[in-house]
């Protein structure tokens, strides 16, 4: 079997966000267990709590509101972000509802980065930037390949579709025969 060179581009651009997919879904796993078993951060006091996180940042997020309203339930706040940055990164490595999934670790980068990274100087040490950046080709482009997105694709291309009017017609007799 000989492959082409362009077979070679379409392989390579075929799996070319794999790596991203890849790093962002094990970091957002491991941040997401990371807090939700350490115990100090999930606290609403205390030396590496999540308030006392929201406390020191406070005044220099560009986004203080965001911190005030945070620091009324501190413990949900972490605890949502804890599942939330899970629920991404798991969604990123099995490629399920790859752009939802990219799209929640975007939100997530961005309000970490509009409140603890903000008074990062030179900004480009603020890594939260980057993680936003770098989940936007995963909203653009989903997970083309070794994913479920792309498995549960090539099932619904596979299978044959009826025509509108069998499809209608069908509908009303399993509608009319379930009402009996």
């Amino acid at each position: 079997m000989t492959t082409t060179p362009s077979g070679l581009r379409d392989r390579a651009a075929e799996y070319a966000l794999l790596p991203l997919r890849l790093f962002l879904g094990i970091t957002f796993v491991y941040a997401g267990l990371d807090k939700l078993t350490d115990t100090a951060f999930l606290s609403a006091t205390g030396d590496g709590s999540i308030a006392q996180q929201m406390e020191a940042v406070r005044d220099s997020a560009a986004l203080p509101g965001l911190i005030e309203f945070a620091s009324q339930n501190p413990v949900a706040v972490g605890m949502a972000m804890a599942v939330g940055e899970l629920a991404v990164g798991l969604g990123a490595l099995a490629g399920l509802l790859t752009r939802v999934a990219a799209l929640g670790g975007a939100l997530i980068s961005l309000s970490l980065w509009l409140t603890i990274s903000w008074q990062t100087t030179p900004y480009y040490y603020g890594n939260d930037l980057v993680y936003l950046v770098a989940w936007m080709p995963l909203i653009l482009a989903g997970a083309p390949a070794l994913s479920l997105d792309a498995l549960l694709h090539r099932r619904r291309r596979r299978r044959p579709r009826a025509p509108r009017a069998s499809r209608a017609r069908s509908g009303r007799n399993r509608v009319t025969a379930s009402s009996s």
